[in-house]
């Protein structure tokens, strides 16, 4: 992994679990996706996110998925299955990269203690609301209480305004999650989805839970994000196992 174009997990993952979030710059697209966008489904030249990928210096091909909003897990075995449908992706394989792409919803990285198993998850509003973290916790082996988290990039508490829809899908099964929204304007609320995402992984027991200081929207010169620039890239949230020897 190029770690110059990567933001790396503040967690106490054993040296196994290789993870990270690639930023926007260090690529060769053009804008509107300039310029480290590996995303192939966004409308950039098919030469420029090949580069791009090559770039991000993994050792391996990830697993990149067909992303809709669901909660389906990919459990991986193979690097390389380009275009399966699923909203996260899990292995207990060794060198098998787990990614997901996002541009404003939160991606969760996963592993546990031992580094046995890893996974990797695209929770927009509504995987998150659906339970996209809760279908990827219950691949795990290992118990909760020894599974880590880390928050990657994603649109900030400050800015992300949502409408009541959005609030009703997270309060009506769960009120207590009301805490997580601010009232803006009549039927509308920021969001934090930061906040949400925490709830649900210590209502499922993960006690370690990193990251979640970042926002997309207001950092332009490293990230991407969909709601302030409509046309744009990605940024690849990836996590794998490594031999000790090869970290």
């Amino acid at each position: 992994m190029n770690r110059d174009r990567f933001i790396t997990p503040d967690w106490a993952a054993p040296s196994t679990v290789q993870a990270g979030t690639s930023c926007r710059q260090g690529g060769v697209s053009e804008p509107p996706y300039d310029s480290l966008n590996p995303a192939s489904h966004v409308g950039d030249a098919p030469q420029a996110v090949a580069t791009n990928r090559a770039r991000l210096g993994l050792p391996g091909e990830p697993g990149w998925l067909q992303q809709v909003h669901g909660t389906r897990v990919a459990v991986l075995e193979h690097n390389g299955r380009i275009g399966l449908e699923a909203d996260a992706a899990y292995t207990r394989t060794p060198g098998v990269i787990c990614a997901v792409l996002t541009a404003d919803c939160l991606p969760v990285l996963l592993c546990d203690r031992n580094g046995r198993e890893v996974a990797a998850v695209h929770a927009g509003w509504r995987g998150l609301s659906s339970g996209v973290i809760e279908a990827a916790l219950d691949q795990f082996q290992a118990p909760a209480d020894q599974i880590l988290a880390w928050l990657g990039p994603a649109i900030g508490p400050g800015v992300y305004e949502i409408g009541d829809e959005v609030r009703r899908a997270f309060v009506g099964p769960d009120p207590d999650s009301d805490e997580a929204f601010t009232p803006t304007r009549p039927d509308h609320w920021l969001m934090d989805i930061y906040a949400l995402a925490r709830r649900r992984l210590q209502q499922r027991g993960v006690e370690q839970i990193n990251g979640g200081e970042y926002c997309t929207f207001t950092d332009a010169e490293r990230f991407y994000s969909y709601r302030r620039d409509g046309v744009t890239g990605r940024m690849a949230s990836v996590i794998w196992l490594a031999p000790d020897d090869s970290c």
